[in-house]
C-alpha cells in the first residue's frame, strides 16, 4: 500500500491548493498520507527545509513523494547530497529554474540537477507559461533528468491561482490509475 508524502514550496499549499486537495482525497480512502507544514514557508530556509525534508523522509518512510515549485528545488539538492533512501514514485510538479532573482529565495539558489532522483520512476509536471520555468529549461530539465514529462498549456505555476485547486489527474497518477497519461 502507498505511503503519500506531499512537500508543499514557498508559501505553503494550503487550500484551495491542489496539495491540499490530494492529501484530503487521498485521505477519504483511507490512504496513507503525510502532508507536513515546512518551516517557515514564507520565509524558507534551505538548511532549514532540508533538515526538515530528511526527518520527515526518515520517519515516514514514503512509497510516493509529490514536490511543488520550492520543495523540488530542495528533493534536487536532497539528492545531490546523495543522503536519502530511494522512493518508488516522485512526481515533480513547477520547479523553478536553477537560478532565481528572488532575494527571499536566495539561499535555495543557484541550484543544480541531480545526476540521480532517488526514485524508481519519477514524473515532471511543467506549464507553457510558468513565470518561475521557462518552457526551453523544463525541456532541459526533462532530458537531462531522463523523466516523463507532462506539459500543462497555460497552467501558470500550477496552483490553485492558475485554476488547480481540485486537479483529477494528479489523484490519478498517485492511486496509479492506467489510464493517466
Amino acid at each position: 500500500m502507498d505511503k503519500y508524502l506531499l512537500f508543499h514550496g514557498w508559501g505553503g499549499s494550503d487550500y484551495p491548493h491542489w496539495q491540499s486537495w490530494l492529501a484530503s482525497e487521498l485521505a477519504k480512502d483511507y490512504g496513507t498520507v503525510s502532508f507536513p507544514l515546512i518551516y517557515h514557508p514564507h520565509h524558507p530556509n534551505r538548511k532549514k527545509w532540508m533538515s526538515q525534508f530528511k526527518k520527515h523522509l526518515n520517519e515516514f518512510k514514503p512509497t510516493t513523494v509529490i514536490c511543488h515549485s520550492l520543495a523540488c528545488t530542495v528533493w534536487f539538492a536532497l539528492c545531490v547530497e546523495g543522503e536519502i533512501d530511494e522512493v518508488e514514485r516522485l512526481l515533480l510538479v513547477a520547479p523553478p529554474g536553477l537560478e532565481t532573482d528572488i532575494e527571499l529565495l536566495k539561499s535555495f539558489f543557484p541550484s543544480s540537477l541531480p545526476n540521480n532522483l532517488f526514485a524508481k520512476e519519477a514524473k515532471l509536471v511543467v506549464s507553457t507559461n510558468d513565470p518561475y520555468l521557462s518552457l526551453e529549461e523544463a525541456h532541459r530539465f526533462g532530458e537531462e533528468l531522463g523523466v516523463d514529462m507532462l506539459i500543462l498549456e497555460n497552467a501558470g505555476h500550477i496552483n490553485d491561482k492558475s485554476g488547480y485547486g481540485t486537479w483529477p489527474w494528479v489523484l490519478k497518477w498517485a492511486k496509479r490509475d492506467s489510464e493517466v497519461v
